[in-house]
C-alpha cells in the first residue's frame, strides 16, 4: 500500500512537493522511531565516517585502534557489524539499514556501554534524514568521486548529501587533503578540532614514504611535522595507506597513544570482500573485491598490477538500476589498465542485464580493449573462465560483490558469495 501511495504522488504532483512530502515523512518517522527506542545514541559518542571510497576499511582501522587503546566498541559497517567485540558479518546488503534497525542497533551498543560508536554514512541515508538527531562526536571525509548520481544528478548535490554531515557541529573533523572536494568540506568548522591527512605538503597527518608488497602495506606518517609513526597493515595497496592514515589522523585526535595506533592498525588482519585474498592456488592469486565505482576499480587494478608477476584478470560487471554513467567509465578503466577482461553480470535488480553490459562494452570499445575482452553473463561461468585461463604468477580479481551473501537478479533475491564460489569451483 504504501509503495502504491508513492507512486501516486510522484505521478500526480510536481517533483518539488514530492520532494518536500518526503523531507515531512522521514523526519516525523525518525523521530517517531527514535523516541520509541529511548532515544539511545543521545549520550554516546558516535564516529561517523562518509566519503565514496574507503569508508568500511577505515572505520574498521579506527576500531581496532580504539580496541587497543583499551576502549569498547560498537561498529555499524558495510561489511562488518561488531558489538563489544561480538561480530558478524553485515548481510543486510546495505550500508546504513532501515531506520529502526539503526536504532536497535544504537540501542544495543548502549546496553553494551560502549565508549564508542562508529557507523559510515552514505549520502542517501544524510538526504533521507535516517540518522537525525544521533550527536556526532567526529566526522570523517575519506573522498569524493562518482558514484549515485543516478539518485543525486549532480556531482555538487552529491557534495551538498555529504556535506550534511559536517553541518552538524561535530567535535571533531577529519579530513582528506588530497581530495579534489578538499576545500568544499574544508568550510565546516568542528567545535573542537580539525585534522588533514594525506601526501599533500599542507597535510598535518603526512604520508612521507609508502612500501607496498604481495600481502601487505607500510607508510611511514609524520603528524604534525614531528610525530613519526610507521604503520603496517595486512591490507595491500596504496589506498589502504591512505585508510589507516585516517584512522591514525581520527585517533590521534582522540588523544589515543601513538604506540595504540601502531598496534591497532597492525591488528586488522583484513576486512570482508575489501582485497580479499582467496586462497585456492599455489600458481596464481584470487582477490576479491567490493570495488563498484570508476575510482575504486583504478586504484584496485593499479595495485594489483604493482603486485603482480604476471596479467592481472579483471572479472567484472555493475549493478543495475544505480548511475549509469559510470558504467563506460569502468570499461575504459578495465581495457587500460587489465590484461584480460572477463565481462559478466553482476545484480541486475530490475534492469535487463544486457544493457548493462552493453553499457560497460562501450568504455571497453572506447579503450580500445575489445581484443583481450570476453564477454560471459553468467558470472558463475566467468569466475570459472578466468580460474580455467590463469597461468603462474597472474592475478585474478573479481570486483562489485565484495563481501556479500546474496544478490538480486530480476528483482529476487538468490544466494551468492564471489569467494564461496571460486573455492567450489577450485575444488571441483
Amino acid at each position: 500500500m504504501k509503495q502504491l501511495l508513492v507512486k501516486g504522488a510522484r505521478k500526480a504532483l510536481p517533483r518539488s512537493a514530492v520532494k518536500r512530502l518526503e523531507n515531512t515523512y522521514r523526519r516525523g518517522r525518525v523521530r517517531v522511531v527514535r523516541t520509541r527506542y529511548g532515544n539511545p545514541a543521545s549520550k554516546q559518542k558516535v564516529i561517523a565516517i562518509t566519503g565514496t571510497n574507503g569508508k568500511t576499511t577505515t572505520l574498521n582501522y579506527v576500531n581496532e585502534i580504539l580496541k587497543e587503546a583499551g576502549y569498547k566498541t560498537a561498529m555499524f559497517t558495510t561489511a562488518v557489524i561488531e558489538i563489544a567485540g561480538d561480530r558478524r558479518l553485515n548481510d543486510l546488503n546495505v550500508t546504513v539499514a532501515s531506520t529502526a534497525q539503526m536504532q536497535r542497533f544504537f540501542r544495543d551498543a548502549k546496553r553494551a556501554k560502549v565508549d564508542y560508536t562508529l557507523v559510515e554514512v552514505t549520502s542517501h541515508s544524510l538526504d533521507q534524514h535516517k540518522l537525525d538527531g544521533v550527536p556526532i562526536h567526529m566526522a570523517i571525509m575519506t573522498n569524493l568521486t562518482q558514484d549515485h548520481l543516478d539518485y543525486h544528478g549532480t556531482m555538487e548535490r552529491y557534495a551538498d548529501a555529504k556535506a550534511k554531515l559536517f553541518k552538524r557541529n561535530p567535535e571533531y573533523i577529519v579530513l582528506n587533503r588530497d581530495d579534489e572536494w578538499y576545500e568544499f568540506f574544508n568550510q565546516f568548522e568542528a567545535t573542537s578540532q580539525k585534522i588533514t591527512y594525506g601526501t599533500h605538503d599542507d597535510a598535518e597527518a603526512k604520508v612521507e614514504r609508502v612500501k607496498l608488497f604481495k600481502k601487505g602495506t607500510e607508510a611511514m606518517v609524520v603528524i604534525d611535522h614531528q610525530i613519526k609513526l610507521d604503520l603496517a597493515t595486512a591490507l595491500p595497496g596504496e589506498f589502504n595507506a591512505q585508510n589507516m592514515t585516517a584512522a591514525a589522523a581520527a585517533t590521534y585526535l582522540l588523544g589515543v597513544k601513538m604506540n595504540d595506533i601502531v598496534e591497532g592498525v597492525a591488528n586488522l588482519e583484513g576486512v570482508p570482500g575489501r582485497f580479499e585474498r582467496v586462497e585456492v592456488s599455489k600458481e596464481f592469486d584470487v582477490i576479491v573485491d567490493y570495488a563498484h565505482t570508476p575510482d575504486a576499480l583504478e586504484k584496485l587494478l593499479i595495485a594489483a598490477k604493482s603486485l603482480s608477476k604476471n596479467r592481472v584478470i579483471l572479472v567484472f560487471g555493475a549493478c543495475g538500476d544505480r548511475d549509469k554513467a559510470k558504467r563506460p567509465i569502468m570499461g575504459e578503466i578495465a581495457a587500460r589498465l587489465a590484461d584480460r577482461i572477463i565481462l559478466t553480470d553482476e545484480e541486475s535488480y530490475n534492469e535487463n542485464p544486457d544493457t548493462i553490459r552493453a553499457n560497460i562494452m562501450t568504455g571497453i570499445e572506447t579503450g580500445k580493449g575489445m581484443a583481450k575482452t570476453t564477454e560471459i553473463a553468467d558470472r558463475h561461468d566467468a569466475i570459472k573462465k578466468a580460474l580455467g585461463v590463469a597461468k603462474k604468477g597472474d592475478t585474478i580479481l573479481i570486483t562489485g560483490m565484495g563481501h556479500e551473501n546474496f544478490r538480486i537478479i530480476n528483482g529476487k533475491r538468490e544466494p551468492w558469495n564471489d569467494a564461496d564460489v571460486v573455492r567450489e569451483l577450485a575444488a571441483s
